[in-house]
This record gives C-alpha cells, sequence and structure tokens, in this order.
C-alpha cells in the first residue's frame, strides 16, 4: 500500500519521473536460446546465403529469421542475425539494378535488432560493435549528428570489450567518410591499431610486411578474429582490401600496394572469390586514389570496399 502511494505522488510531481519508475519497475526481456525447427532453419539458411554470398536470397533468408523471430523475440542470436541481414542489404545495394529510397529503412531495422541483441546479451563485443556501426551509419543518412556521436562512442565502448575486433569494423564503416576528415582518419588509425594487436607489436607503418606474423595463427581467443574462421573464411584478405582501399582514398598509394600484398599470403587466397578484384586494385591503384575519393562510383572497381556491392560478402563468402 505504502508502495503505490508512493508511486502516485511521484507521477504527481512529474509526468517523466512516473515514466522512469514504470519502466525501472518492470521486468526487461530475458535471453532465451531458441532450438525449435523453425529457428533451426532460419539459422542454417542465414548461413549458407552469407557463405555463398548470396544477396539475391536476402528477402527469403530474412523472412526466414523473422518468422523465427517473432517466434521467440528473447532468442539474442537471432536478433543479431536479423541485423545482419539488413545491414547486408543496404551495405552491398550496389548489385540493386534500381536502389529505391526505402533502402534506408534497412538499417533502422539493423539498428533495432542489434539494440535488442545487445540487450539480452550485452557481454556480446560483436553485438555491441555492429551496433555502434549502424547507429553511425543511421545517423550520417539522417543527417542526425547527435545520432551520428551516439553511435560513435558505443563503438569506442565495444572497443574496450574486443578491440581485435572492433577496432576493424569500426574504421571499415568510416571508410565511407571524406578522406579529409577526422573521423576518417580515426578509421584508418584503427586498422593500424588491429595490426598491431594481432602482431603483438607496433607494425612498420612504411614497410608493413605481414610475413613475420603468420606463425601467430589461431583460431582462439580474441585473436582469433585476426585471422580466417568458418564464421568469416576470407576475414583475412578482406581486412587487407579495405585497409588497401582506404590508404589508396588517403592518397598513400604506395603503402597501399603493400598492405594489398599481404591479402596473398593467405593460405585460401587462391580460392578467395575477389582475389581478381584485390590485383586490380595494385595495377591501378594511382587512378583509384581519385575513384575511390569520389561520392558515386560507378562500379565496384572504382568504388571503395564498403560501397562496391561487396563489403560484407569479401570476408565472408566462401
Amino acid at each position: 500500500m505504502l508502495g503505490r502511494m508512493l508511486l502516485v505522488i511521484a507521477c504527481m510531481v512529474t509526468l517523466n519521473g512516473c515514466e522512469k519508475i514504470a519502466v525501472l519497475s518492470t521486468p526487461a526481456k530475458q535471453p532465451h536460446a531458441s532450438h525449435t525447427p523453425l529457428a533451426n532453419l532460419a539459422e542454417k539458411n542465414f548461413w549458407k546465403t552469407l557463405h555463398q554470398g548470396d544477396y539475391n536470397k536476402l528477402p527469403e533468408t530474412t523472412k526466414l529469421l523473422t518468422a523465427a523471430y517473432l517466434e521467440n523475440p528473447n532468442d539474442p542470436q537471432l536478433a543479431a542475425h536479423l541485423g545482419f541481414v539488413h545491414i547486408w542489404k543496404i551495405t552491398e545495394r550496389a548489385r540493386e539494378k534500381n536502389i529505391p529510397p526505402t533502402i534506408t529503412d534497412e538499417i533502422t531495422l539493423a539498428t533495432h535488432y542489434f539494440k535488442e541483441a545487445v540487450e539480452l546479451d550485452p557481454q556480446d563485443a560483436r553485438y555491441q560493435g555492429f551496433l555502434g556501426d549502424s547507429m553511425l551509419v543511421s545517423g550520417k543518412i539522417s543527417h542526425d549528428e547527435r545520432q551520428e556521436v551516439r553511435g560513435y562512442f558505443q563503438l569506442k565502448r565495444a572497443i574496450a570489450l574486443w578491440p581485435e575486433f572492433n577496432y576493424f569494423t569500426g574504421g571499415y564503416v568510416m571508410s565511407d567518410l571524406d578522406s579529409h576528415s577526422d573521423r576518417f582518419k580515426e578509421g584508418l588509425e584503427w586498422q593500424w591499431k588491429t595490426l598491431d594487436l594481432c602482431t603483438g607489436t607496433t607494425i612498420n607503418r612504411n614497410d608493413p610486411d605481414y610475413r613475420p606474423y603468420l606463425a601467430l595463427e589461431t583460431t582462439k581467443g580474441r585473436k582469433r578474429a585476426c585471422w580466417n574462421s568458418w564464421i568469416a573464411p576470407h576475414n583475412f584478405e578482406g581486412f587487407f582490401l579495405n585497409m588497401g582501399d582506404m590508404l589508396t582514398k588517403q592518397g598513400n598509394w604506395q603503402t597501399a600496394i603493400k598492405i594489398y600484398n599481404n591479402a596473398k599470403l593467405s593460405k585460401t587466397y587462391s580460392t578467395w572469390p575477389y582475389r581478381n578484384m584485390l590485383e586490380r586494385r595494385i595495377q591501378n591503384v594511382k587512378k583509384n586514389v581519385g575513384y575511390f575519393q569520389q561520392k558515386n562510383a560507378h562500379s565496384a572497381d572504382k568504388a571503395i570496399l564498403f560501397n562496391s556491392g561487396n563489403g560484407c560478402a569479401a570476408c565472408h563468402q566462401n
């Protein structure tokens, strides 16, 4: 009785206070993994679509994941994978014959589902990083500087949790910014920090030869993010492709060539679907300085990886 009276008094004092009390006294969603036939089918379909780089199957994959999520909206993995398919859809929009203005809805949905995943499993640093990415992109699209700032600090929190993973993902979305902007420069610096963490040293920025560090390859611990894995079978190659693009865009094409060549050190380079793209970049690196600085490139070879139509598949496609 006394508790209810206090609640009424608080509501009378301020509606905002009443709202806060009501929200805090309402149970939060609790995580619950789903193993139903529908969830298993949706997950299997997700990984198959991702590893095939099959952008055209995204509607079917999204439909299955959404159905599974509605069956159990407390599964953080289902929420995160929904976020990923929506961010994949907008990232590789260059594959569309005609890009509709509604493509921007994808980043809104991605932000929503990554937020759900973080609320259900705040310890997963990948979810934290993808939420920051989507918030940053969302703010940029809508010219909402406050949202961009929120996204930036969300990324900083994610980096603190898993720097080897989130320095890369955070810097990747910043590759789309103006090459003279402070955020672009910081995003490129984050790529160098990734290499420093992965090698356990300060890598030579004038001669970043990765051959001395290949023996460090691992599938365990935080440093597994530095190498290829079942989830991202060409993560190593994709990292150096993106970093080379960022250096080219900055105008440092000499170092970009050295970074691009590091991708060739991968044991799976010969099977990487995007090796020809990388080799064309090396051949045309001087010309690409100007192309990559343009806002509207008309082909994958003249656009940075983030805008090439291969922004997710470059790491995840078998």
